[in-house]
């Protein structure tokens, strides 16, 4: 980090639309930090040509009242033409990481992240960077890319947030229909359900767990799944099926992506296996 006499700059990425989540990594942020900064920005090269970059949900009064009640010192509003002033032909890319999981059924995707936030940290300059676990797979690839390429900067992975159901606060969900919503509570009963199963010792293998996953998220008629996957965490490395749960090292995460009609959602829990399977 900076010595001297220099003040600590926290920053919170975002795409605006924001709601709690946001407001917890600015209160983060601020009590980390000495200027908190923003940047609302929809990025164009992290959407697929399907996705929806022209229809995702934008208000920036809405969220200019938001930074402003927490605390948000300096919120940066760049347009697409000032981001990419001319076509882009240079790009940061994390191999290994983003091959699975979103970075498998939205090629490219994480390609528009790291190259868009290498441009921000630029720009900005922090000491401190803040992101939610909803998307840990982007924590863990920008973590990456901040270590291998020295950047001056920490990645600081704040807890998920959740509606008082379960369901996890994401600018996506205005998209859902109140009967969609409804069902898309399936996704957190799926990863306590594992987490129950595994302290009571119902379930032991990466297998078992994966199926009691699926099989809980299928219970959703409107549920299509993308993936759901158990794999190690941060590095994202598959598990054999058949080895005991408590057999790997370290962190892991149960790692969800689910279509609820035309939303797709994702959501995840990164725990300890020997600490979370029951003694028995």
């Amino acid at each position: 980090m900076r010595q001297g006499g220099h003040t600590p700059i926290g920053f919170v990425p975002t795409m605006g639309y924001l709601h709690e989540g946001h407001a917890s990594l600015l209160r983060r942020a601020g009590e980390m930090s000495s200027t908190v900064v923003m940047s609302i920005f929809v990025n164009p090269l992290q959407f697929g040509p399907n996705e929806d970059f022209a229809s995702y949900p934008r208000d920036e009064a809405r969220d200019l009242e938001l930074a402003e009640r927490e605390g948000a010192d300096i919120v940066f509003i760049p347009s697409v033409e000032e981001m990419y002033p001319q076509p882009i032909r240079t790009k940061v890319s994390v191999s290994s990481l983003t091959t699975q999981l979103c970075g498998a059924s939205r090629p490219g995707h994480f390609d528009g992240v790291t190259t868009v936030v290498s441009k921000l940290f630029n720009i900005v300059q922090p000491d401190y960077a803040f992101f939610g676990l909803k998307d840990a797979q982007q924590v863990a690839v920008l973590r990456r890319m901040v270590s291998d390429l020295n950047m001056n900067v920490e990645i600081i992975a704040c807890p998920i947030v959740r509606e008082n159901d379960g369901l996890a606060l994401s600018s996506r969900n205005v998209y859902l229909s109140a009967q969609e919503r409804s069902q898309a509570l399936v996704l957190s009963r799926s990863l306590q359900s594992v987490r129950k199963a595994m302290e009571e010792g119902e379930v032991r293998t990466v297998d078992e767990a994966r199926n009691l996953l699926v099989s809980v998220i299928s219970s959703s008629p409107l549920a299509v799944i993308d993936y759901a996957e158990i794999l190690t965490f941060p590095d994202l490395e598959p598990l054999d099926g058949s080895s005991l749960l408590t057999d790997a090292d370290g962190e892991v995460i149960m790692a969800l992506a689910v279509k609820f009609g035309r939303t797709r959602l994702i959501d995840n829990n990164v725990f300890i296996p020997k600490e979370a399977h029951a003694l028995v």
